[in-house]
């Protein structure tokens, strides 16, 4: 691990770090690397959202998880009620991801 990146304070990275940061190591121009990003972004929505998962070798696979239908209770009446099972998106990181966080 470089020295660069362990003295490093712990910060999010946001959308234009990552845009800058594809564009500096792929020689895109920002506006380049920023259409890329967004058409992966919604290749992965538009996939998820027709229930396909989407694996990236070495990084992790984004998924659908489905929600089972179950009984809840009201907070305002505290009377029983139905809450419908739902779709959420999952991502699990690959060994390769898992081992380089380390």
């Amino acid at each position: 691990m470089s020295g660069l990146l362990a003295s490093a304070p712990a910060t999010r990275m946001s959308r234009v770090d990552l845009v800058t940061a594809m564009a500096a190591s792929s020689g895109w121009t920002k506006a380049g690397a920023d259409r890329a990003l967004r058409a992966f972004l919604e290749s992965v929505r538009v996939s998820l959202k027709r229930g396909q998962a989407v694996t990236l070798v070495g990084f992790g696979t984004f998924s659908v998880a489905r929600g089972k239908p179950r009984k809840g209770k009201n907070p305002r009446t505290g009377q029983p009620m139905h809450v419908a099972g739902g779709r959420t998106p999952r991502f699990k990181p690959s060994k390769e991801l898992k081992r380089a966080v380390r």
